[in-house]
């Protein structure tokens, strides 16, 4: 035998040796149910890893990718959502439910949506399109108290309910408690002439 084909069979011993010794000491260290739920994790978690640039990317340039929201497919976002500037807020009396633990389509934990709404038309900086919001409340905790915020542009008077931000929206809910307000996308205003 040549000194190299000595040295490839001492090295597979050792590493033989070295596997042997750690698979010894993980079972006796573990059990089966502990080294599966690991692996899982393991797993999981390396089905995921190759998103986790793309979604850094995408957010440090500022805009989201394009979203499906109810409907409407081609919205791209541009801004943040915790700040009463965000384009979605034109017409938005309330506390931003982005601040509160919930989104711009979701309350909060513990809190449930409004039935009834007021609506408005927003412009959107980042494609130049005007789409149709709805403001739905969030009923039945106490007011979140952070992050309110008061613009309403195009608010109409209360005579005109349905595009008035005055009124307390949490009728059709089973507490009439105020926490925030959504912010939901129901559609392009720019060809039904709302404002």
């Amino acid at each position: 035998m040549s000194d190299r084909e000595q040295l490839i069979q001492q090295l597979w011993k050792d590493l033989d040796a070295r596997t042997t010794g750690a698979i010894r000491f993980l079972a006796g260290h573990t059990s089966r149910r502990s080294f599966l739920g690991k692996v899982g994790m393991f797993m999981a978690g390396m089905g995921a890893f190759p998103l986790l640039p793309v979604l850094r990317e995408a957010n440090a340039q500022g805009v989201t990718p394009r979203t499906a929201v109810n409907g409407v497919a081609d919205i791209v976002e541009m801004g943040d959502p915790q700040e009463c500037e965000y384009w979605r807020y034109c017409g938005m009396s309330g506390t931003l439910c982005t601040c509160c633990g919930g989104s711009n389509t979701q309350c909060p934990a513990g809190s449930q949506t409004a039935t009834v709404a007021w609506v408005g038309t927003c412009h959107n900086p980042a494609d130049g399109r005007d789409y149709l919001i709805s403001y739905n409340d969030c009923c039945g905790k106490s007011s979140c108290g952070s992050c309110g915020c008061s613009r309403g542009e195009g608010d109409k008077p209360v005579y005109f309910p349905s595009k008035s931000n005055s009124i307390l929206w949490c009728f059709g809910s089973t507490s009439h408690a105020y926490h925030c307000t959504l912010a939901l996308v129901i559609g392009h205003g720019d060809s039904n002439g709302m404002r």
